[in-house]
């Protein structure tokens, strides 16, 4: 089963483009709990004109080096130097910065929020957080569910460019619960992942084991490392 690593800003784009080609699908028999129910993505409920600006997360922009981030971080939770990580993804030799955030979402939770630098730029250009059982022992899956209509609602009521929008997709591992772009097609993921198994009933349960929320400046082609074509 592919798990989403939310340092790993080449499974994104991955998974942005799978996305892409996804309908809209029902899902409601194959969850343990409730999500809300997809509806049709219409002028109704999504402007048709982006008007949302994804630049990045809270003060932390795209563009800004790991100095500007670290002080976005301090001013954004208030936490303290030491508490930071910093880490580098050996195979796209980018630069990590990762935190743990109680309550990222009120009464959510402990998230795990990761900052990804350019392997070129150095420059900021993805940010995720992720709740599971990892970043937070007390985790469960219904608070996973909870988490994600939450944030499922907020970000279908922001002015995402329409023909970007998919919502409550079923996918092999999970549910794609929200996927938009800006007008710049800098994009916004959301992701329930887990496990499905076979209920009494023969429908496909899932349990999730993690919520993940992504946002790229540019998940078609971002700047990571890889060996030119032809090189071997």
């Amino acid at each position: 089963m592919l798990r989403f690593n939310v340092t790993n800003a080449r499974y994104f784009s991955t998974l942005f483009a799978v996305a892409s080609m996804i309908s809209v699908g029902f899902v409601g028999p194959l969850l343990s709990q409730s999500v809300a129910t997809p509806q049709t993505l219409e002028s109704a409920e999504l402007d048709a004109s982006p008007t949302i600006v994804t630049d990045g997360f809270r003060s932390a922009k795209f563009g800004m080096d790991i100095d500007a981030v670290r002080s976005a971080i301090a001013a954004d939770f208030g936490i303290e130097e030491s508490a930071v990580q910093a880490s580098e993804n050996a195979v796209e030799r980018t630069q990590v910065l990762t935190v743990a955030v109680p309550d990222l979402i009120p009464e959510g939770g402990i998230a795990q929020v990761s900052y990804v630098f350019g392997y070129l730029s150095k420059q900021l250009i993805q940010v995720g957080a992720t709740w599971s059982d990892k970043t937070d022992p007390e985790m469960t899956p219904k608070l996973l569910y909870d988490n994600s209509n939450v944030l499922r609602s907020y970000f279908m009521e922001q002015s995402y460019a329409l023909d970007s929008v998919r919502s409550n997709a079923v996918l092999p591992n999970g549910i794609l619960i929200f996927r938009g772009a800006d007008a710049l097609e800098r994009a916004t993921l959301l992701l329930l992942q887990g496990i499905y198994a076979t209920a009494d009933d023969g429908s496909n349960v899932l349990t999730p084991a993690s919520l993940d929320l992504l946002y790229s400046a540019d998940p078609n082609e971002p700047d990571i490392f890889s060996l030119p074509k032809g090189n071997f």
